[in-house]
């Protein structure tokens, strides 16, 4: 096998066989990976725009039972720090942000054991109700089996009566990676890779939109890393449900897995993770740069790795923050952050609509 000819078919738009993404992995050269990953994405979205969305991270509860060795956020019934809040005061905080300019609420919490189904529907109907001008972006894949097992309801009955309540888009969190060598040494209360799919699979055949995610920098190796991307791959290819890719890495701070993984992944594996993802995943429109996780300047650099969209405004986040990680920003500076990166700045909807544009002069001129 030669880079050469993998860098040729890559360029004819043909896809990568897993061999062929495992290879790029472990033999290509940054640089040249991240050039051609460029390439791709010019190809794929040709205008020199970067898009951005207002949004927010709230959560409704920190109680949660599965346990995950990766997390700092979550605390069981009854420990010190839990909290569940009310519909009510979320729909106050849901307010609050809209005031704000935040089009988008991304809601997350535990794996609830207790909270029944119709607190999650009526999260739903009342936002869409009371804050028409925010998307509920709501509900990790984790949740959802939550949810299904707390009422004795099933994975499509669940995801039905949120689509009823006014529901169109989720997270793609839970996915951590796809693997199940690593997955259970690192969630084994979880559930499967399959577990994750079939929420998402069952997700788009409604019509849901989501994100793809994935978290590394722990215990994967390059092998799990290419199954993961070939998992989310092989799904985009039966609904087309996902709109964009948003990989992040694992921060340690706090959490059981520290023992054993002490340091953060280096910024070099980041790029490496946006480039690889924008050549292999060719049936996904967008690959998200995060300024939050990995630093605003690393994000910046990631657009021209591949990336063609920089994420959110992030106007409350908890979980990063339970490890010790936090970086903030605010609409006006991501503006001047796609802007020092030599892109027009397009805020978007959760869905991928441009809302409006702020032009670049040189940009524009180009």
């Amino acid at each position: 096998m030669q880079l050469a000819e993998i860098y040729r078919r890559i360029r004819e738009r043909k896809r990568l066989a897993r061999e062929e993404g495992l290879f790029l992995l472990q033999k290509a050269d940054l640089l040249d990976l991240g050039d051609l990953a460029n390439e791709i994405r010019f190809q794929t979205n040709p205008e020199p725009q970067v898009t951005f969305v207002v949004d927010t991270n709230p959560n409704y509860s920190n109680i949660c039972n599965v346990d995950c060795i990766f997390c700092a956020f979550y605390r069981h019934p009854g420990e010190a720090g839990e909290y569940t809040y009310t519909v009510d005061e979320m729909l106050k905080k849901f307010k609050e942000s809209a005031a704000q300019g935040v089009t988008t609420i991304l809601l997350q919490g535990g794996v609830h054991p207790a909270l029944p189904l119709e607190y999650y529907v009526e999260m739903v109907e009342r936002t869409v109700k009371e804050v028409p001008g925010v998307t509920p972006h709501f509900y990790s894949t984790s949740e959802v089996i939550g949810m299904a097992a707390v009422s004795g309801s099933t994975v499509p009955e669940v995801l039905q009566m949120l689509w009823d309540a006014g529901q169109r888009s989720l997270p793609g969190g839970g996915a951590e990676i796809l693997s199940d060598r690593v997955k259970r040494k690192i969630s084994h209360l979880k559930g499967t890779s399959a577990d994750w799919l079939n929420v998402m699979r069952e997700a788009h055949k409604i019509g849901f939109k989501s994100t793809a995610t994935m978290m590394y920098g722990h215990l994967e190796k390059h092998e799990d890393i290419i199954e993961h991307l070939e998992s989310v791959r092989q799904l985009q290819d039966e609904y087309h449900g996902f709109t964009a890719f948003v990989p992040w890495s694992f921060k340690p701070g706090n959490t059981p897995l520290e023992r054993i993984i002490p340091h953060y992944a280096t910024s070099t594996r980041y790029l490496q993770m946006i480039a690889i993802a924008r050549v292999y995943l060719d049936n996904f429109p967008h690959i998200q740069a995060s300024w939050f996780s990995e630093g605003k300047k690393i994000g910046q650099i990631a657009l021209h790795f591949g990336a063609d969209d920089f994420g959110g405004t992030l106007l409350e986040e908890n979980v990063h923050a339970a490890a010790n990680f936090v970086n903030k920003s605010n609409t006006e500076e991501c503006i001047e952050l796609i802007h020092d990166a030599g892109f027009a700045a397009a805020q978007r909807t959760t869905l991928y609509e441009i809302l409006r544009v702020h032009p670049l002069e040189k940009v524009a001129a180009a």
